[in-house]
């Protein structure tokens, strides 16, 4: 019977609330202290352990680290953290999974929830719009994923490099009418550096350029692909992979012939369009190096470095 309690059954037990056996859980107040008493021994008496995830969330595990992401269902962002886990659970932290919608205010709800629970360390999944004031009482504890902060620990992307690799690729191919579709300048990496890049690429090599800018989504990508679409265009360099399966998707259903591009070489993509070019940013490798460079920082106060990590082409 001891590993299949739930806190509804030691409430039951106890003759109470399982609002109140949760709070003798978390050590907080609110509680008599003859109530307390009675709870816990009726969790003794049964055996009773809370699982090792919740005892994660309410910071009572050793080792306690959180992983913040933009979105749950974020390819990229999941190819990062699958490497991230097994780092951190070899090193005997147990992670915790938090989303922040691209919304500040609820980065800065999750912190301070952490904050109080005293979590060892916090690996965040940055965006354009985060205060570095909300980051600063976790500067030594923290590692940026994808955005850099300055006096913060960060590990990104060669945004620059990876475009600059696939535009070279596509002109070694004959290519000299490639259109870009990208994401807007409020998203500093993969909107501004990315489409920069190809600007300069264009500039570089006496192309013209033609931009659409209309966001992360899939739909985005097949929405808009349209507007950059010429009669003399060949190819098309797409931002992300997401844009790249809705506007392939677009392609297939106007019948029209086009090579396309895309930064992210996620499984997804490997698997429904292995025609299309990518460039792998290096999102596995990047999970490895936050989750050495958190654990450094937490044990050993190591420095807090500003990590490139070097995009490959497939």
């Amino acid at each position: 019977m001891q590993n299949r309690l739930t806190i509804k059954d030691i409430a039951r037990l106890s003759g109470v609330g399982k609002s109140t056996v949760s709070r003798v859980l978390n050590n907080e107040s609110g509680v008599s202290a003859r109530t307390r008493e009675r709870v816990e021994a009726v969790m003794q008496q049964e055996g009773f352990s809370p699982s090792r995830s919740a005892r994660a969330m309410r910071g009572q595990s050793d080792k306690v680290v959180a992983i913040i992401v933009t979105r749950l269902d974020s390819l990229s962002e999941n190819l990062a953290v699958q490497t991230m886990l097994p780092g951190l659970y070899q090193q005997g932290y147990d992670p915790i999974m938090m989303e922040s919608q691209f919304d500040p205010e609820l980065v800065e709800e999750h912190l301070g929830m952490l904050k109080r629970r005293n979590i060892d360390g916090v690996i965040l999944f940055g965006f354009t719009g985060i205060s570095e004031k909300i980051l600063q009482p976790w500067q030594a504890t923290m590692v940026l994923m994808a955005r850099e902060a300055k006096g913060f620990a960060s590990v990104c992307y060669d945004d620059e490099g990876a475009i600059t690799s696939l535009m070279a690729k596509l002109y070694a191919q004959g290519h000299r009418h490639i259109s870009f579709l990208g994401v807007p300048h409020t998203d500093v990496t993969t909107g501004l550096r990315r489409h920069e890049a190809y600007l300069a690429f264009c500039k570089k090599h006496g192309l013209t350029p033609k931009v659409a800018l209309p966001g992360l989504a899939m739909k985005q990508g097949y929405e808009h692909v349209a507007e950059v679409l010429l009669p003399e265009t060949t190819a098309l360099l797409c931002a992300t992979d997401t844009l790249a399966l809705g506007a392939s998707k677009y392609l297939q259903e106007h019948q029209a012939s086009l090579q396309l591009a895309s930064v992210g070489n996620t499984p997804l993509m490997k698997f429904l369009h292995p025609e299309i070019i990518t460039v792998d940013p290096g999102y596995a490798e990047a999970g490895r190096q936050a989750v050495l460079q958190l654990i450094g920082q937490v044990t050993q106060a190591r420095d807090l470095r500003q990590i490139v990590i070097p995009s490959t082409l497939q």
